[in-house]
């Protein structure tokens, strides 16, 4: 229990798995026929307004709505880095949150050009999917192997909800090998984006972070990561193409099927340090694998 709460207190945001309203308990059979009772994640609608204008409807498990929509709106160019934000009102009956600005905005333009991204619970982008990024220029930050490994050994022994009850990804902000803020949502960009509310609301400096994630390593996520300014990306999943290309063009790490002491670098290997001893490194326990490199 010792080794649980010392890691616990190396966070700034932990995960809340008993925190009521996430879970709901089901009762089922299993294949003897046996009745058995386990605990599902909620998912609820959220309506996200900038200052009057409706931007879009999430489906999320509901915690941290503030957060989840700055960083939504952050990472759709929508709120802009030097905006003054003047209030952020959550009403929870009504299911949605509004975020109001200083500076009047209007968005009905951009709202008329939607995708659909590959995310879980329906992610969605709006405009141009690179707006914004053509001219960005990460920085080229150095990432230590063997803190890729300490990161990788803490957040999977997380108490969480996925440790809970499954069906969930999970997104860590992290500094060298030391997690701060960890989200979880049914959909990998909302994980993402509530990172990204935090960090604005916080005004945190993104160029010495690592974004360490639980779902593939889409365009979407990349795109999100590059988004906030994070300059390495790490996931225990898989790639796609679109994903490593994009990661090649805006000069980001990407790593991934990070998996006890192996892992698969497609861009930005030439700024691993290899320092870790892999004979100290442990294989991953029964309990703490998450999902493999081909699953969501």
């Amino acid at each position: 229990m010792a080794k649980v709460t010392d890691t616990l207190h190396t966070y700034i945001v932990a995960p809340t798995p008993s925190r009521a309203g996430l879970t709901a308990a089901v009762i089922g059979v299993d294949q003897d026929g046996v009745a058995q009772e386990i605990s599902v994640v909620e998912e609820r609608p959220l309506t996200i307004y900038l200052n009057s204008q409706e931007i879009v409807t999430a489906m999320t498990i509901g915690d941290y709505p503030d957060y989840l929509a700055l960083g939504f709106l952050r990472n759709q160019g929508m709120l802009l880095a030097d905006d003054v934000v003047t209030g952020v009102d959550y009403d929870e009956e009504l299911e949605v949150v509004v975020v109001r600005t200083e500076r009047a905005t209007d968005y009905e333009e951009k709202l008329k050009k939607k995708t659909r991204t590959s995310g879980c619970a329906v992610g969605t982008v709006f405009g141009d999917m690179m707006e914004g990024l053509e001219d960005l220029t990460l920085p080229a930050t150095p990432v230590r192997t063997s803190w890729l490994y300490t990161l990788a050994h803490q957040i999977n022994r997380t108490p969480s909800l996925y440790l809970e009850a499954g069906a969930i990804h999970g997104t860590v902000l992290c500094q060298q090998d030391r997690p701060l803020v960890y989200m979880e949502d049914v959909g990998r960009h909302n994980a993402v984006d509530k990172v990204s509310g935090w960090m604005f609301a916080e005004g945190t400096e993104a160029g010495d972070k690592i974004l360490y994630t639980t779902g593939r390593l889409t365009s979407e996520m990349v795109l999100k990561a590059a988004q906030m300014g994070i300059p390495t990306l790490v996931s225990r999943s898989g790639f796609t193409a679109w994903g490593v290309d994009l990661a090649r063009k805006l000069n980001m790490t990407l790593i991934g099927r990070m998996r006890g002491k192996r892992f698969t670098c497609l861009s930005g290997a030439e700024r691993l340090i290899y320092d870790a001893d892999l004979s100290a490194v442990a294989e991953d326990t029964k309990k703490s694998r998450r999902k493999g490199a081909g699953d969501a």
